[in-house]
C-alpha cells in the first residue's frame, strides 16, 4: 500500500475512529453535560468534514482501499449522510432531553452507533460487516431502553434483541457457506469468484440465508412490531432508528447486488417479502391516527418498498430511495409537533374525498408523464413496467393534496401534483447517471409481479376514499395490524427468558409464557 492509499484509507476512518472515540470520553465524566454536548458537536463536525474530504478524494479518483475496508462510491454518499443525521440529531436532543439524568449513557450509545454504521459502509469481509451490524444493533438498544419504566420501549427492545440474534446466526451461516466456496472472507474476493465461476450451490444458499437476515433487521412483516413499539422511546430515537438504522438493510442488499443477482431464489423470497410488506403495512397506516405510529407504519411499508426495488434489480432506484427516505423521515420525526398542529387546523375544515375522475385519471395521468420523460431519456433503457410502477407509485400526488385541502380540487393542483410526478421520475432516472458505482439487472417477470401488487395497493386506496363501507371489516383487521405482531410478540416471550421484562411491565397486558410466573404488581 502506498502512502497516498494509506492517506486515503485514514480519512475515510477518521469519522468511525472519531466517534468511537468520542463514546469512550463520556465515560470520563470530566464536563458537565453542556460542555460534553459541546464537545460532541465538534467531534461531529471534525467527522462530518472527514467523511465529506473522502467523499471528495473519491470523486477524484483516489480509492479507499484496504485489508478489510472498500469505500464504494454508494458508502462514501451515505457516510456524509449518516454523519450530517447525526449531528442534526445531537442537536435536536441537547434540547430534547436537557434535565435528564442518564445524557451521558445516551451520547455514547449515540457515539456508538455512528461509529459502528461507518464501519459498516465500509466493510470488505464479512466479520467486519456482521461485528459492525450487530454492535449497530447492540448501542441502540441502550437508546430505546432510555425511558426503562416504560413497559412497551422494555418489550420493543426484548424482541428486537431476539430478532438481531436470529439474524447474525443467519449472517454467520451466510458468510461460512461463502467463505467455505470463495476460500476467502473478502466481499471483493467474493465477487471475482462470482464473475469466474458463477453462483454454486452453496452461494444460492448464502444468498437466501443474507436475504432472510437482511428481512429481520429491517422490521419487515411479521417481526416488524418492536419498530412500531419504539415510540416509547425518545423521539430523537425514533429520527435515528427511521432515517438511518433501519435504512442499513437497503445498503447491504446493494452491497451483495452481485450475489443476488445470480441467486433467483434469493430475488423471489425477497420479492415476496418486500410487496408483502410494502401492501400490508401501506393499508394499516390508512387507518391509524396518532402521527408517529402512522411514520412508524410507513417506514416499515417504505423497508418493503426498497427491498422489493432490490429485488427487481432496480438498485440504483433502491439508493436513491434511501437517501430521500433518510432526509424525509428525519424531518418528519424532528418535526412532529408541527405536525400535530397541522392536523389539528385540518381537522376544523372536512377534508374533501377526491371524486371518480380524479382517482381514475390520477395513474392515467402520471403513467403519461413517467413514459413520455422513459421515452425522451431512451426508453430501451428502462422496462416498460418500470414506468408503470412510477405511475402508481405518483398517482395520490394529484388527488391527496385537495382532500388535504378540505376542497374540491382545482387545476393548479393537478398542475403542482403532475410536476411533482415529473419531478420525481427524472430524480429517479438521474439516479442512474449518477457516479454510484451501480449496475441495474431488472427482472422482467418479477416486475409484472411487482405491478400487480401495487395495482393492488393503488385499489385499496382508492375503496378506502370512495367506499369505505365496503372495507368496514379490513379496516378492523388492517387497524390491528393484521394481528402478525401479536403471534410474534407470544413467540418471542417463549423462546428467550424475559423475566427482566416481565417483572417491569405488568401492563403489557399479553399472555404469559408457559412455565412463566405472573411479575407481583
Amino acid at each position: 500500500m502506498t502512502m497516498t492509499e494509506a492517506w486515503c484509507l485514514a480519512v475515510a476512518l477518521s469519522p468511525a475512529c472519531l466517534m468511537a472515540a468520542m463514546a469512550g470520553l463520556t465515560r470520563l465524566r470530566w464536563s458537565a453535560m453542556p460542555g460534553l454536548w459541546r464537545v460532541f458537536h465538534g467531534v461531529s463536525c471534525a467527522a462530518l468534514a472527514a467523511a465529506g474530504l473522502s467523499l471528495a478524494l473519491g470523486a477524484v479518483g483516489m480509492p479507499v482501499v484496504g485489508p478489510l475496508v472498500q469505500a464504494t462510491p454508494l458508502a462514501l454518499v451515505l457516510a456524509v449522510l449518516v454523519q450530517l443525521l447525526g449531528l442534526v440529531i445531537a442537536a435536536f436532543s441537547t434540547r430534547y432531553l436537557e434535565g435528564e439524568e442518564n445524557q451521558p449513557r445516551y451520547l455514547r450509545a449515540l457515539a456508538t452507533v455512528l461509529a459502528s454504521v461507518h464501519l459498516l459502509l465500509l466493510a470488505d469481509h464479512w466479520l467486519v460487516l456482521i461485528a459492525a451490524w450487530a454492535a449497530v444493533g447492540m448501542a441502540l438498544e441502550r437508546l430505546l431502553c432510555f425511558y426503562p419504566d416504560r413497559p412497551f420501549a422494555l418489550l420493543a427492545a426484548h424482541k428486537k434483541r431476539i430478532a438481531d440474534r436470529l439474524a447474525d446466526l443467519l449472517l454467520l451461516g451466510a458468510a461460512a457457506l461463502a467463505w467455505w466456496t470463495v476460500g476467502s472472507g473478502s466481499l471483493s474476493a467474493l465477487w471475482a469468484h462470482l464473475a469466474q465461476h458463477g453462483p454454486s450451490l452453496p452461494l444460492q444458499a448464502s444468498a437466501l440465508l443474507l436475504v432472510v437476515a437482511v428481512t429481520l433487521r429491517t422490521a419487515l412483516l411479521p417481526v416488524h412490531g418492536w419498530l412500531i413499539q419504539v415510540m416509547e422511546a425518545p423521539t430523537p430515537v425514533s429520527a435515528l432508528l427511521h432515517a438511518g438504522v433501519v435504512n442499513l438493510g437497503g445498503f447491504v442488499l446493494i452491497r451483495f447486488a452481485p450475489l443476488l443477482e445470480q441467486a433467483g431464489a434469493a430475488r423471489l423470497l425477497l420479492m415476496a417479502l418486500g410487496l408483502g410488506t410494502a401492501v400490508l403495512a401501506g393499508m394499516v397506516m390508512l387507518t391509524r391516527i396518532s402521527i408517529k405510529v402512522r411514520l412508524a407504519w410507513s417506514t416499515v411499508a417504505q423497508m418493503g418498498f426498497m427491498l422489493l426495488e432490490c429485488a427487481l434489480g432496480l438498485y440504483s432506484l433502491a439508493a436513491l430511495h434511501l437517501i430521500g427516505h433518510s432526509l424525509y423521515k428525519a424531518h418528519a420525526f424532528l418535526s412532529a409537533s408541527s405536525v400535530v398542529r397541522q392536523t389539528r387546523l385540518h381537522a376544523l375544515h372536512p377534508a374533501a374525498v377526491p371524486g371518480t375522475a380524479s382517482v381514475v385519471l390520477a395513474p392515467v395521468l402520471t403513467t403519461s408523464v413517467v413514459c413520455f420523460l422513459v421515452a425522451l431519456a431512451g426508453g430501451a433503457a428502462w422496462p416498460w413496467w418500470w414506468s408503470a410502477l412510477l405511475g402508481l407509485a405518483w398517482a395520490p400526488l394529484l388527488w391527496l393534496p385537495a382532500a388535504h385541502a378540505g376542497g374540491p380540487a382545482h387545476g393548479w393542483q393537478w398542475l403542482f401534483g403532475l410536476l411533482a410526478a415529473a419531478g420525481l421520475t427524472l430524480a429517479a432516472m438521474a439516479a442512474h447517471l449518477l457516479p454510484l458505482g451501480l449496475r441495474d439487472a431488472p427482472d422482467h417477470h418479477l416486475g409484472v409481479l411487482a405491478l400487480a401488487g401495487m395495482a393492488c395497493l393503488y385499489l385499496c386506496q382508492v375503496l378506502l376514499q370512495k367506499r369505505p363501507q365496503w372495507l368496514a371489516r379490513w379496516r378492523r383487521w388492517s387497524y390491528a395490524g393484521f394481528y402478525l405482531d401479536e403471534a410474534y410478540t407470544r413467540l418471542a416471550l417463549r423462546l428467550w427468558p424475559a423475566h427482566w421484562v416481565l417483572a417491569r411491565s405488568p401492563a403489557i397486558g399479553l399472555p404469559w409464557p408457559r412455565g412463566g410466573r405472573r411479575a407481583p404488581r
